[in-house]
């Protein structure tokens, strides 16, 4: 009769049971989405190596929600400023000045024109079909060359 070892020790826990030990506040980790943080970070500011951020994920549906909208809000405004940016846009803003010892306040309107390079690079992302630099050549077609000597004349 073989005999059955026990092998002693601590048993093991599984990433999803361990997970569930930690108590996380997702709305917490959701505004820290919201704010960019990334994996890298997370894993700085728990105290753990970002594969350890990786296997939470995995195992939380929960965490990885609460990452997901988080991340979902902080793209929607890298979109609104870029779209600012490329139509233009304006704001108010208080200006103070001090002229012979009388301080003033004025509220002005600044504004700010449509940048040309936030306008080809939300182009080029939104219609690359229409805008992207490398064109399509198609090479099935017979290729014409008209040959030109250098008085002009045509062969």
């Amino acid at each position: 009769m073989d005999k059955i070892r026990n092998k002693g020790g601590r048993p093991k826990t599984t990433v999803k049971q361990r997970v569930e030990m930690i108590t996380f506040d997702y709305e917490k980790i959701k505004k820290l989405a919201e704010f960019g943080f990334i994996d890298t970070q997370l894993a700085e500011l728990f105290g753990v190596n970002e594969s350890t951020i990786t296997r939470w994920k995995q195992a939380s549906p929960e965490l990885m929600h609460a990452l997901k909208e988080g991340k979902k809000i902080s793209d929607a405004r890298v979109v609104r400023s870029l779209y600012e940016r490329a139509t233009g846009y304006e704001h108010q803003e208080m200006h103070i000045s001090n002229y012979q010892g009388v301080i003033t306040q004025t509220e002005i309107t600044k504004h700010y024109p449509p940048d040309s390079t936030a306008m080809i690079f939300w182009l080029k992302n939104r219609q690359p079909d229409k805008w992207r630099d490398k064109q399509e050549i198609d090479f099935t077609k017979p290729l014409q060359v008209e040959i030109t000597d250098y008085r002009g004349k045509q062969d």
